[in-house]
Parts: structure tokens; C-alpha cells; sequence
């Protein structure tokens, strides 16, 4: 089968997210399959752009195609990124016939979180004489609305609700990530026999062959090690989004006991949480620089319980799917959940605890719980998230799943 898959923000391992695309198409191609990513050169979310000369440019990536298309640079969430996503969009449906005729996909796939790359797939697919399927990161425009506080007036949301109109109407198949978006898309117009539902994962290889951290971080964590008994570990995103401001808030709770916290990672509100932190004094909590993501199983593994929270979102109903948490799985330790979640992975497992967001008091009590456990019965804990993940969470699983989904 030749499949085109486009994402605006696909990336790679060297690159930066998003990952989801990469991992894919590397497991598509180890069962036979042609595999062209189409994305833009300018994406918010990867460390390194591509840089090209033409409209359109393919390079291999780790034996993968990749198409760039080229957009203007952007900054934030204002009128130049949806100018830049206009500009990929409008490309692509210009070059549809092209496209067609040079990859001959038998599959489009509509990928890039916002719906509108859906009349760009829906072009190439009927130019090729393909299927066109939209596969939903978040529901727009539902998302900017709840989260960004936009009315259902405003001409942007408008824009974005057309077109996941036309999606669920047009496309062939719909593929969420998340598990409970099925009435919300009927309620949308989709029929429902079109509906699936394919997580994210994690990729295998990265945890057989993962990258040492650097000796001087292991060292920092180390001497850690040696003032406190217990180590609360995140890594990620620091966005007013990722409620880090309560795990500071449990840190003080929690501060005559033996029990650490090492935050590493970047973002917006990553200043404001040490200003936060050593306002209050706290000796228990550390912050540290982002590191690779295959450095990510090494650091994991010097932790005892890993943290994981948002904030208290409406979103949240229709389930999540987060990387993040799938790692933390596949590390084999407790996971502390702090997320308003419908389907709570967690709780279903007995992987650790999940609590309500934004509690400092019940994450406390929460970790006392922990780490009053035997280390056998936290260990149990650990495996059985790692279980579930191996079994239902492995790309090579969930890429076969989604080729299944695409030959119906």
C-alpha cells in the first residue's frame, strides 16, 4: 500500500515532535509499504526546521520520504501561524494533481491537528483515486473554544468548524487518539461506522537502545540521592497547562519528609516555577535542563514515582492520550496521575494512583501512600504498567491496528 500521510508538525527523533508520524511509517515500512510524510518547514513544536529551496522538497529521513512544504516562520498562537497553516494547506491543494500523479498514494491521511489539511487530502485522494481518512490529534475547533476561551462566532473558529464538517462528512474514516470522541463526531455528522480509534505509544527500540544521560546530570541526581530516600521525577512541557505550580505546592507539604523532586524540561512557565519555588524555601525540589528524547528511559529510571498533571480542563471528557504517560508505563514505575481523566489508564491498571487536578493535599497523601508501600509492591505496580503498555501500547502494534483500519 502507498500512503501519504500529512501532518504540518511532523518531525523526527533528531528533529523534534511530533514523533507519532515518524514511528508510524517506521513500522509501515518494515511490512512492505511506501510511506511519504508531508509537513511544513516551520512548526512551533520541533527543535530543528528543514530548510529548502523549492516549494516542494522531498528528503529521506531515516529511509522515510519526507515532502516539505515550504511556510512563512511564525511565533505563538497569533495571526502568523494561522497564516502559516493557510500557506501549507493552499499549497498542497494548488499541487494536488502533481502530488497525485508522482506518489500514487492509495491512501491520504489528513493529520495535522487543525482539520482544515482535510480539503488538501481530499483533493490528492480524489485526484489518485484514493481513500482519504482524518486522523484527530484534539477536537477542533472544540479545543481553542473550551481551552482558549474563543465564541463559536468568531470568524477563525468558524473557519476551523467548517472543515471538520467537510472532514467527517467526506473523509472515508476517521482514526481519533482519543477513546471517547465517538458522539461528539456524530453529532458533527459523522457516521458512525467510520469511527476508530488508535492511540499513541511508544517505540520499542528507543528503550533497547536509549541514550546515557550526561554524566554530569547523573552525578546532580545522584548526590540527590544521597539527601533524600524517595525521587519524584517529571519530564516535559512547563506550561502554566501542566499544573506544575500544585507539585511545588505538594513539594512544601511534603518538605520534612524524604522525599525529592526533579523537574526537567523547558517552557513558559518554567521561570516562574523556580522564582515560586525558592520563594518558599524549598530544599526538595530541583530543576534541571531538557534533555533528549532518547535520553528520556535512562533519566526515568533514576526515579522512584513519576508525576504526571494538568490542569482541571472540560477537554478531558473525551479521554487522553498522552505520550508522557505511556513512558512513564514502559519505565515500570508508580505513576501519580493528576488529571481529570474519562478513561483513566491508572486507575484501570493499578499502575499507581490517579487524583483530581490542581490538589496539592490529595497528591501528598497520595505519595505518602507510595512510598509507605514495600518496594515489592511498587515494583508490581510498575510491571503491570509496563505490561499493558508492551501489549497494547507498542507502535509495531498500533501501526498494524491502523493498516487493518485503512484496507476495510
Amino acid at each position: 500500500m502507498k500512503i501519504m500521510l500529512i501532518n504540518h508538525y511532523a518531525g523526527s527523533p533528531t528533529m523534534g515532535m511530533e514523533y507519532r508520524p515518524w514511528y508510524l511509517a517506521q513500522e509501515w515500512i518494515k511490512t512492505g509499504h511506501e510511506v511519504v510524510i508531508v509537513a511544513a518547514t516551520n512548526a512551533h513544536v520541533r527543535n530543528v526546521q528543514p530548510e529548502i529551496q523549492n516549494t516542494l522538497q522531498e528528503e529521506i529521513i531515516d529511509g522515510i520520504a519526507y515532502l516539505w512544504v515550504k511556510t512563512p516562520a511564525y511565533n505563538g498562537n497569533g495571526l502568523k501561524r494561522i497564516l502559516n497553516m493557510r500557506s501549507f494547506v493552499r499549497k498542497l491543494r494548488k499541487n494536488a494533481s502533481k502530488l497525485a500523479q508522482k506518489y500514487q498514494p492509495d491512501v491520504v491521511i489528513a493529520s495535522s491537528t487543525y482539520p482544515m489539511d482535510n480539503y488538501a487530502a481530499q483533493k490528492i485522494a480524489r485526484k489518485a483515486g484514493a481513500k482519504h481518512f482524518y486522523e484527530v490529534h484534539d477536537l477542533w475547533p472544540l479545543s481553542p473554544m473550551e481551552l482558549g476561551g474563543y465564541k463559536a462566532s468568531h470568524p477563525f473558529i468558524r473557519y476551523l468548524q467548517r472543515a471538520e464538517d467537510f472532514a467527517y462528512k467526506h473523509a472515508d474514516g476517521v482514526i481519533s487518539m482519543l477513546p471517547k470522541t465517538a458522539e461528539y463526531m456524530q453529532s458533527r455528522g459523522l457516521d458512525l461506522r467510520k469511527w476508530h480509534y488508535v492511540p499513541n505509544g511508544i517505540n520499542t527500540q528507543e528503550w533497547n537502545s536509549f541514550e546515557h544521560i550526561s554524566s554530569e546530570l547523573e552525578t546532580k541526581i545522584q548526590q540527590i540521592r544521597d539527601k533524600f530516600q524517595y525521587i519524584v521525577g517529571y519530564t516535559g512541557s512547563h506550561g502554566v497547562s501542566n499544573a506544575l505550580s500544585t507539585l511545588i505546592s505538594t513539594a512544601k507539604l511534603l518538605r520534612n519528609k524524604s522525599i525529592a523532586f526533579i523537574l526537567i524540561g523547558k517552557g513558559p512557565d518554567k521561570q516562574n516555577l523556580i522564582l515560586e519555588a525558592e520563594s518558599a524555601d524549598l530544599n526538595n525540589i530541583f530543576f534541571f535542563d531538557p534533555i533528549s528524547k532518547q535520553q528520556i528511559p535512562h533519566v526515568l529510571s533514576f526515579f522512584d514515582i513519576l508525576y504526571i498533571g494538568l490542569q482541571r480542563q472540560s477537554l478531558y471528557r473525551f479521554g487522553i492520550s498522552l505520550n508522557k504517560l505511556y513512558d512513564y508505563m514502559m519505565a515500570a514505575k508508580p505513576v501519580l496521575l493528576s488529571i481529570e481523566d474519562s478513561d483513566n489508564l491508572v486507575n484501570k491498571i493499578g499502575c499507581g494512583f490517579s487524583v483530581e487536578p490542581e490538589n496539592p493535599e490529595e497528591q501528598a497523601k497520595r505519595l505518602e501512600s507510595l512510598i509507605q508501600m514495600t518496594p515489592k509492591q511498587r515494583k508490581e505496580m510498575g510491571e503491570a504498567g509496563k505490561a499493558y503498555v508492551l501489549q497494547h501500547h507498542d507502535y509495531s502494534v498500533l501501526a498494524a491496528q491502523f493498516i487493518q483500519i485503512l484496507q476495510q
